[in-house]
C-alpha cells in the first residue's frame, strides 16, 4: 500500500496532468473563437460593409439577428452566399490552368518569392513547384529561370507535353 507521501505526489501528479490538459482545451478554444471572428470580419469585408459605421454595422446585424431563427430564411442566405462566392471563385480562377514547374537545381530566394507570388506553390515530396496559374506568366517565370513546365488537369487537353525552356531561349 502506497505511503501517505506517495499518495499526495501521485495525487499533485495527476492535477498537473489535469491542468495542462485544461490549459490545451482552453487554448484550443480561444484560437477557434479567434478563427471564426477573423472569419467574420472577412465575410464583413467581402460584404463591402467595412466602411459602415460602427453603430450602423452594428445595427444591421442585429436586424439579421431576428431573422436567423427563421430556418427558411437562413436557407436563402446560405443559397445567396453560396452563389456570390462560387461566383467569385470562377472570376479569380477565370483563365488559370493547373502548371507543374521542376528546375534543375535549387532557386534562389528571391525567385521562389516570385513562384508564390504568381500562385504556385512547392511540393516537398514531388520536388517541384504546382499551383493555379497563368500559363503565360508560368511559361516566363521557367524561361528566365531554366525550368521545364507541364499543364496538368482537365484544361491540358492534347497538350500534356513538357515544354523544356531554357534559359537561351528568354535571351
Amino acid at each position: 500500500m502506497p505511503t501517505l507521501p506517495e499518495r499526495r505526489r501521485a495525487h499533485e501528479e495527476h492535477n498537473a496532468r489535469f491542468a495542462t490538459k485544461t490549459a490545451k482545451l482552453k487554448d484550443a478554444e480561444r484560437r477557434q473563437h479567434m478563427r471564426r471572428l477573423v472569419e467574420a470580419g472577412g465575410l464583413i469585408e467581402k460584404a463591402a460593409l467595412l466602411d459602415l459605421d460602427p453603430n450602423a454595422l452594428y445595427g444591421a446585424l442585429l436586424s439579421l439577428r431576428d431573422g436567423a431563427a427563421d430556418k427558411s430564411q437562413i436557407d436563402q442566405w446560405f443559397a445567396l452566399g453560396g452563389r456570390a462566392l462560387a461566383r467569385e471563385v470562377r472570376r479569380r480562377d477565370e483563365g488559370k490552368e493547373a502548371i507543374v514547374l521542376t528546375f534543375p537545381a535549387a532557386l534562389h530566394r528571391d525567385v521562389t518569392t516570385a513562384l508564390r507570388a504568381a500562385g504556385f506553390r512547392f511540393n516537398k515530396v514531388l520536388q517541384h513547384w504546382e499551383g493555379l496559374v497563368c500559363f503565360a506568366e508560368a511559361e516566363t517565370l521557367a524561361a528566365a529561370h531554366g525550368g521545364t513546365l507541364r499543364r496538368v488537369g482537365p484544361t491540358a487537353e492534347g497538350s500534356n507535353k513538357e515544354h523544356q525552356v531554357a534559359a537561351q531561349a528568354a535571351k
